[in-house]
Parts: structure tokens; sequence; C-alpha cells
């Protein structure tokens, strides 16, 4: 589908409601191109939509929490195996 868009002297351009609509978004990339303007729907918020992408490789896994203690855990044995015996 391709529609012909003004551009206001405020350099705003309207996307029409179906579009909008069937993109479900409010937000749009603009890549410039050179010799083309590529417009594509961004979602509205972009971390909750990288989160819920990282959400089903992420579950089941170990939380930051539990990641920190077994850091701390390594660390703490390699220093008491780095010490010097008294």
């Amino acid at each position: 589908m391709t529609r012909r868009l003004v551009i206001s002297r405020g350099g705003q351009v309207s996307v029409p409601a179906a579009v909008r609509k069937r993109w479900g978004t409010r937000t749009v990339l603009a890549e410039d191109r050179g010799d083309e303007l590529i417009l594509r729907p961004a979602p509205d918020d972009p971390i909750g939509a990288v989160r819920g992408i990282f959400a089903k490789e992420m579950s089941g896994g170990p939380t930051i929490d539990e990641l920190r203690m077994s850091a701390r855990a390594e660390e703490a044995e390699l220093e008491q195996r780095q010490a010097p015996a008294l």
C-alpha cells in the first residue's frame, strides 16, 4: 500500500489512521537512505519490548541476585587460594 503524505511547514507528517491501527503503534523510525525515506513502526515502549523478547529466553534461569552471589563466592574462593599461608 502506497500513500502520498504531505509534510507540513513544521516538518510533520500525518500517518493515516488505518496504517497506525494496522501496525498498532504511535511511534515510527525514519531511515534516510539518501534516495529514499523509510518509515518503520517502532514500539511505543522499546524497553518493555526488549524485555518481552528476552523473557522467554530468561525464564527458568538464575536471577541477577543468584548470579551476583555465585560470583562473590567464586571471588572469595579465589582469594582464599591466593592468600599466603600463615
